[in-house]
């Protein structure tokens, strides 16, 4: 990523930090409200973060993923759902059912991400199309499993949504007790995996053989298959591990955040991470930071709520959602429209190979 979009990155995070700060450092510490606003932010920006990792193993590859909101949405209701089960119905300690719930949720990612390879390498549909119709796919049929199994009489929950097994402890540092900064790293465990697999994806791609295979088929599949690559399974492989990572973004929404399932609760994240992974200009380090621009923009609300009884009077219309809740929407299509910079995708990104 070159220096132009880091410094877009960084000064869009000090604004956003800076406002909030601004209106409600009146009686709170401006130290509490940064570190609150740097913890927050890494947070939320988990699921694009993980998202956006999806993206770069499927277009790396050569297959473009816009279903990423669908295999998002898929995984939260069905990691939620093997949670709940486990713990209601089975009557599993809390900790092992979310552990479990997790694994079923990269499981359901894995499976749509199957689906999306199959269309897309095997029968060479239209990958937009394919991937609308995962999110398509994921709409329908969570929505209508929610409703049978939690709201209809004679359901396995008797028509009652069952007691949550809770969500994900954070993650304790003993060096970092009792510190000020001690939230900023003392994160829930996908939070902290987001991160991990950010470092791993960087060196897999650009310093193992199986990345330099992946972006030889994504790059110039005919080249890669005159060498010996099988170009279909390399894009098989990748589209499923991508797959799997959005599941474990999935799990997130209903075993990290909140631990419960609502309709559409994914709410657009899978496209965003998308406009992060874009413009981190497909690299891992650079959809990161963007997906932290993001995070930050929806800091900016969630902080602007916790510190509202400081914010004076004159700054009382940033309490409405609709304002703040603008920001990350207005952020992608600023980011989408190029004036920030130019991106190359790969260039055989979209292009079904035929052998």
């Amino acid at each position: 990523m070159d220096w132009r979009r880091f410094g877009f990155i960084a000064l869009i995070i000090l604004i956003l930090i800076g406002v909030v700060v601004l209106v409600g450092g009146g009686e709170v510490s401006p130290t509490i409200i940064v570190v609150s606003m740097l913890a927050t932010t890494i947070s939320v920006a988990t699921p694009l973060t993980l998202g956006a990792l999806c993206g770069i193993y499927c277009e790396r590859a050569g297959v473009v993923n816009i279903g990423i909101e669908g295999m998002m949405l898929a995984s939260a209701f069905f990691g939620w759902f093997a949670a709940i089960y486990l713990n209601s119905i089975l009557q599993m300690a809390p900790m092992p059912s979310l552990l479990v719930g997790v694994v079923a949720a990269i499981l359901t990612g894995g499976l749509l991400g199957l689906l999306h390879a199959v269309l897309s390498v095997t029968y060479k549909v239209d990958q937009i199309i394919g991937g609308t119709v995962i999110n398509i796919l994921a709409i329908g049929v969570t929505g209508f499993l929610n409703r049978q199994l939690f709201f209809e009489q004679g359901s396995i929950f008797g028509g009652q949504v069952p007691h949550a097994p809770g969500v994900l402890p954070r993650l304790k540092i003993p060096l970092l007790a009792g510190s000020p900064i001690a939230s900023i790293f003392e994160q829930q465990p996908i939070a902290v995996s987001a991160v991990v697999l950010v470092l791993v994806t960087h060196f897999v791609l650009f310093y193992t053989r199986w990345g330099l295979r992946t972006r030889a088929v994504g790059e110039h599949p005919r080249a890669a298959d005159t060498v010996g690559i099988n170009v279909a399974r390399m894009r098989y492989a990748n589209v499923i591990i991508g797959g799997m990572i959005a599941g474990l973004g999935g799990a997130y929404f209903t075993l990290e955040s909140v631990p419960s399932f609502e309709p559409l609760m994914t709410n657009g994240r899978g496209f965003i991470a998308l406009a992060a992974m874009i413009f981190g200009n497909w690299s891992p380090f650079g959809a990161w930071m963007s997906a932290l621009v993001f995070g930050a923009a929806q800091a900016l609300q969630i902080n602007l709520q916790f510190f509202r009884e400081q914010i004076p009077s004159q700054w009382a219309f940033l309490q409405q959602a609709y304002i703040v809740g603008l920001v990350p929407y207005l952020l992608t299509m600023a980011i989408l429209t190029g004036i920030i910079g130019k991106t190359t995708p790969p260039a055989a990104d979209g292009v079904p190979y035929e052998k």
